[in-house]
């Protein structure tokens, strides 16, 4: 078996790095995966089968277009184990180096790529796509707004961590990315890394597989400022909440600064340490909440500006009024309106743009959201949202949150996985009971028993569905 010119297979590498992000590509790749290329095709060696089997299930199509693009024919991808195959020896410290130092090429191309995006290329001014300058700023996100302009400006923050929270698409990303920018662009010297949980998870157990915890640490406490997304991934990782402990602890106590962000305040965070719960809310936690009719007017108004849409000021209304779930869902339905403008090459009239958006009208906006449900429960009960969304099992919060989880499953589209993770990281089995028991309840109409504030309480499950119907409504 003959190994064929090592030329293209560094045009391979090259390619991947460029589809997967130089972050993905530095801890999967980088010193930890040999390719080659032979009679029976690509041969993809890992040191062992957690990483081979990671590069396979998540990299495969990376692969094989890479391949395709550089040999000019489909490559069939061999995967196989070699222990050796890793040499601590490579490259001894070039993954120490922290990022966003200086401003130089090899900096710039280890920053990480957020939810899977290609990570920031050498020649781009800026390292990350989204920018505050972008950002439309209105009453749902002005104090966010405000605490990230006094993270930029100010040597020592008044606050650390700035803790972000709220639903899905109301620009917690777009405000970290947007930090992050600023930052590059005033203190081009500054040491800064942005990247999701589940990219620290997913770096932790590399560096742990490989002993190379020393590398890992030093890359990430030695930094000015740290930003992470989706920070409530590392729920219910009880290691990587304390590698992450260690982490913020040693960011702090030098002074620099940490920006973080979730899809709930941190006391709602379901299996969350109370050290980090603690270190959370020590900081300054802002809530943005999802942006009122005139923010959407005016987040509709400038992309359809750069999609080159030209929209009639009723239609900007119509889909303003008519999509109130998030920022992605009316980026979405400007998409589909252009789309079907340049094919069409007519003037879209409101009529137009209400027949083309009205599946994309249905399916993007729940009738209820999980947030009203719960707080209707929480109401009824007795109990706070963050008891319904931690691990308490006393029976007024498990009567509450099963209720919840029954009336979400019911009134929204969302599937028992989702269920769980919004409810504090529950598994999704759970969440199943928890809808049977309420189906069971439902079915015998059971008479059912809790302690309120003001004593214990005796009502028909019935009764207590239809109460928080209406309480929803």
């Amino acid at each position: 078996m003959q190994t064929i010119v090592t030329d293209e297979v560094k045009a391979i590498h090259k390619r991947i790095a460029e589809k997967i992000g130089a972050s993905q590509y530095q801890v999967w790749f980088e010193g930890a995966t040999r390719l080659a290329l032979n009679d029976e095709g690509l041969q993809v060696t890992a040191a062992n089968p957690f990483v081979s089997n990671w590069i396979e299930g998540h990299f495969y199509q990376a692969l094989s277009e890479s391949a395709l693009e550089v040999c000019g024919r489909k490559i069939p991808l061999r995967f196989q184990i070699d222990a050796g195959c890793v040499k601590p020896q490579d490259k001894p410290d070039q993954a120490a180096k922290p990022i966003g130092t200086s401003g130089s090429k090899t900096a710039q191309q280890r920053i990480p790529a957020a939810h899977g995006r290609r990570g920031a290329q050498a020649d781009r001014a800026l390292p990350l796509k989204l920018t505050l300058d972008t950002l439309v700023v209105g009453s749902k996100n002005q104090l966010a707004y405000n605490a990230a302009q006094a993270v930029i400006s100010q040597d020592q923050s008044p606050f650390n961590p700035l803790f972000v929270h709220g639903g899905y698409g109301v620009g917690k990303t777009h405000l970290l990315q947007g930090i992050c920018n600023e930052v590059f662009r005033r203190k081009p010297g500054c040491r800064w890394m942005y990247l999701s949980a589940e990219d620290f998870a997913n770096q932790y157990v590399i560096a742990l597989k490989t002993h190379k915890l020393d590398v890992f640490r030093n890359r990430f406490r030695n930094l000015d400022i740290l930003a992470i997304d989706d920070i409530h991934f590392l729920a219910n990782k009880n290691a990587m909440q304390e590698e992450f402990l260690h982490t913020f602890n040693s960011i702090d106590l030098a002074g620099k600064q940490i920006v973080l962000a979730s899809d709930a305040h941190p006391k709602e965070i379901g299996q969350l340490c109370e050290k980090l719960v603690t270190r959370f809310v020590s900081g300054m936690v802002v809530r943005i909440d999802p942006p009122d009719l005139e923010m959407r007017i005016k987040i509709c108004t400038r992309r359809a500006e750069q999609l080159n849409l030209t929209l009639a000021p009723k239609v900007i209304e119509f889909v303003a009024e008519s999509i109130t779930s998030g920022v992605r869902e009316l980026e979405g339905a400007l998409v589909k309106l252009s789309a079907y403008a340049a094919l069409s090459r007519v003037p879209l009239t409101l009529a137009m743009a209400q027949q083309i958006l009205n599946e994309h009208i249905t399916q993007t906006d729940p009738v209820v959201h999980t947030s009203d449900i719960t707080a209707a429960a929480a109401a009824y009960f007795g109990v706070s949202v963050a008891d319904i969304h931690s691990d308490k099992k006393d029976r007024t919060v498990s009567l509450a949150r099963a209720f919840v989880m029954y009336l979400t499953r019911r009134f929204t589209r969302m599937s028992y996985p989702e269920i769980g993770r919004v409810l504090g990281n529950k598994n999704h089995a759970t969440v199943i009971l928890a809808c049977r028991r309420v189906e069971q309840y439902l079915k015998t109409n059971r008479e059912l028993k809790w302690r309120s504030r003001t004593g214990y309480r005796l009502v028909h499950a019935k009764e207590v569905l239809d109460a928080l119907t209406q309480k929803m409504s």
